[in-house]
């Protein structure tokens, strides 16, 4: 099996648990927050999406899904456009709300998509490329993309504990 093949199947996992996550809970559901201080479903898969649409983005050398396609618009959030949810305060959580599941769905499918495009079109060779130079030692292709998944898995699995707590309340 291929290194890509791996991610693709990775990345592919994460999908099914957005998905599981975000399917049928109404915006009350999505937006809920356990306590003053957590995240909600909605910022966390909101944040791991816009992650995955900066750093592949930033790999690919293209746009971000969130900036050509009309996505923050469609959001509509009061938060700067490029931000990615990094270092958010509480009160910035708060700001990320949607009114639909469908909405965190289609900007997450979008991003998916586009990354799997980029993922499909690797070599081997591909993964060595260094992407950030400002770590010691320099980020390659590769290991950003792990540390994506990384970072992917950990947010879907906090959401998913989001909702178990907001199915019991």
């Amino acid at each position: 099996m291929l290194a890509k093949d791996i991610l693709i199947d990775g990345f592919g996992r994460i999908r099914e648990e957005v998905r599981a996550t975000v399917d049928g809970l109404p915006p009350d559901g999505l937006n809920a927050r356990p306590s003053e201080t957590a995240n909600s479903i909605s910022w966390l898969v909101w944040h791991l999406t816009r992650v995955q649409d900066d750093h592949v983005a930033d790999a690919a050398g293209t746009d971000q899904v969130w900036l050509t396609d009309d996505w923050a618009k469609r959001f509509g959030l009061d938060l700067p456009l490029r931000d990615t949810g990094y270092g958010h305060t509480s009160a910035k959580v708060a700001r990320v709300r949607v009114e639909s599941g469908d909405l965190l769905l289609g900007y997450y499918d979008a991003v998916h998509e586009r990354t799997l495009a980029f993922i499909g079109g690797l070599t081997a060779q591909d993964f060595e490329r260094v992407v950030d130079e400002r770590w010691d030692p320099p980020v390659t292709l590769g290991v950003r993309l792990v540390s994506v998944l990384s970072d992917d898995l950990q947010h879907v699995g906090q959401a998913a504990y989001v909702r178990g707590l907001v199915q019991q309340s």
